[in-house]
């Protein structure tokens, strides 16, 4: 069961997946960028990267972040157009109201 806590989390990766199919980034912008801990997306990054979703590449004496294979950012474009093409076609003519579809 998930808590409040890891759903947190799991909002915070989708984020900064969804960050990083714009364009590469350093940790620090991430943080402020998503508005976060540097300490709670270094937590996160290194979950993402465990999974093999995302890469740090060395420069110099930072690290930049990137999606580990291009083929994630067409993945994550194709969620996103379904769930809007799923939020333009609701078939209940009532829907606002009763919180649903």
């Amino acid at each position: 069961m998930l808590t409040l806590a890891t759903d947190l989390d799991a909002l915070i990766r989708c984020r900064l997946l969804l960050a990083l199919r714009e364009a590469p980034a350093y940790p620090s912008d991430l943080a402020d960028a998503l508005g976060i801990s540097r300490t709670r997306l270094s937590n996160q990054l290194a979950c993402l990267r465990d999974c093999g979703l995302v890469v740090a590449v060395p420069e110099g004496r930072r690290s930049r972040y990137e999606l580990a294979d291009p083929r994630l950012g067409h993945a994550l474009d194709d969620l996103r157009n379904a769930v809007v093409a799923v939020e333009a076609d609701r078939t209940c003519q009532d829907a606002d109201e009763k919180g649903c579809c």
